[in-house]
């Protein structure tokens, strides 16, 4: 992409919602202007109101999460937040389905599955489709009916790959940002998202807004709590004071969004080895907790030939708060993983460099360890990297995040490769 001019030079209008407007972007080519309005609607714009300061509320509640959610991994039109009102997102064609994802019944899935109570959680989480059509009243459509309809966006045909790729990503999109409200002890309901066609790559990407009016957020789980804009469509009566409560919510959302940017607890991983000759097999590890934006650390340490600098060393990590897993790097006869493991409460992985003359022999000091003692062993450096993510990930949103993310990124790189085979036999 280009860079961006400091001044942007804002052409026609391409489209324009009940929330926001569209516009062309001279200056830089394959990119548009996203311009929220001061306008809060319900009910397909049957009721509508002017909110003072909304597009700023909403614009600064979409760029967090779009770019939590770019962070972690998954592909979205989103380039950077250029105003207080408006953000610069890459030009995609949308596909006018609205997905959504539903970890809680509520609202109009009561209405139309009758007998099914508010607070139903769905495991996993419940995914349904509606078609865009105000006129209809945005219709609830089958994939089979987003398959047969055929639609075409930028040169992209909408098939069954497609819609199993959009299904699929609204679940990791809702999932993320689920685990990201729970330190803020804010239970995310459910999520409306939308995908565009990337005119560029022709890729399909998360597109759109996700703002207030996109999900509904109950803090302690609580409805009569919600902030969302369901606290408007409840209103019998829009009052200026009503108004005024409405917006004090969606400032609340704003206010809290942007802790979803900033981690709770920062983890690490402290990679020690038993010889500086392992350090090329320790640098991969480095480089993969990279990947996961984990901070990791190699240390040169040696249980046999000095243990009591081994347990200094560990003693320092233990010290500072700072969540931790030790990974153990020794080859021939591994006592540096088991010796940590019997002398720390923390995590310990070994992952041996094994060679290709002893390595069957030498693995077992990994795997064959003394009773009271829990390390696990990972073979791949890559491997072990991950496995460390997946335990300071519990904790920690933003490499949860990432790893979700990949599990997505992993599946649709499958799933292309599949139709890809397909068409070519």
């Amino acid at each position: 992409m280009p860079p961006i001019p400091s001044e942007l030079k804002i052409g026609k209008k391409i489209n324009e919602g009940k929330t926001k407007e569209v516009y062309e972007l001279p200056s830089l080519p394959g990119c548009v202007l996203m311009q929220s309005k001061d306008q809060i609607t319900a009910g397909n714009a049957a009721r509508k109101d002017l909110m003072e300061g909304k597009a700023a509320i909403s614009n600064a509640t979409t760029s967090c999460v779009f770019q939590l959610i770019q962070e972690s991994g998954i592909k979205t039109a989103f380039v950077r937040k250029h105003s207080n009102t408006a953000f610069i997102a890459a030009h995609c064609e949308m596909i006018p389905i609205e997905w959504v994802c539903r970890r809680i019944a509520t609202g109009s899935f009561l209405k139309r599955n009758p007998g099914v109570k508010e607070g139903y959680r769905f495991y996993p989480p419940k995914i349904e489709l509606f078609y865009k059509d105000d006129a209809a009243n945005d219709p609830q459509w089958s994939e089979e009916q987003l398959i047969e309809a055929k639609f075409r966006f930028a040169g992209l045909e909408i098939g069954q790959t497609e819609v199993d790729i959009m299904a699929h990503s609204t679940q990791a999109i809702f999932e993320i940002l689920e685990k990201a409200w729970q330190p803020q002890n804010c239970t995310l309901v459910d999520l409306k998202v939308e995908f565009g066609v990337h005119i560029t790559t022709k890729e399909i990407v998360l597109a759109d807004v996700i703002d207030n009016d996109s999900w509904r957020l109950w803090p302690s789980g609580d409805r009569k709590q919600q902030k969302d804009k369901q606290s408007y469509r409840d209103l019998k009566e829009v009052t200026p004071e009503a108004l005024l409560m409405v917006k004090r919510n969606f400032e609340w959302v704003a206010e809290r969004v942007e802790l979803l940017l900033k981690p709770q607890t920062q983890g690490r991983v402290v990679v020690l080895m038993g010889s500086p000759s392992d350090v090329g097999h320790c640098e991969k590890i480095k480089k993969a907790c990279g990947n996961y934006s984990i901070p990791c650390e190699l240390r040169v340490t040696s249980a046999h030939k000095g243990p009591d600098e081994t347990l200094r060393i560990k003693a320092e990590y233990e010290g500072d708060g700072v969540p931790t897993v030790f990974v153990a790097v020794a080859g021939r006869s591994n006592g540096l993983g088991p010796v940590m493991s019997g002398n720390t409460a923390y995590p310990v992985v070994n992952c041996p460099p094994l060679s290709a003359e002893w390595g069957a022999q030498d693995v077992w000091s990994s795997l064959r360890l003394p009773s009271g003692l829990g390390c696990s062993t990972v073979l791949s450096p890559e491997g072990a990297a991950q496995f460390a993510a997946q335990i300071l990930g519990l904790n920690n949103h933003f490499v949860w995040a990432k790893l979700r993310a990949n599990m997505l990124n992993v599946w649709i790189s499958l799933k292309q490769a599949d139709k890809k085979m397909r068409e070519c036999t």
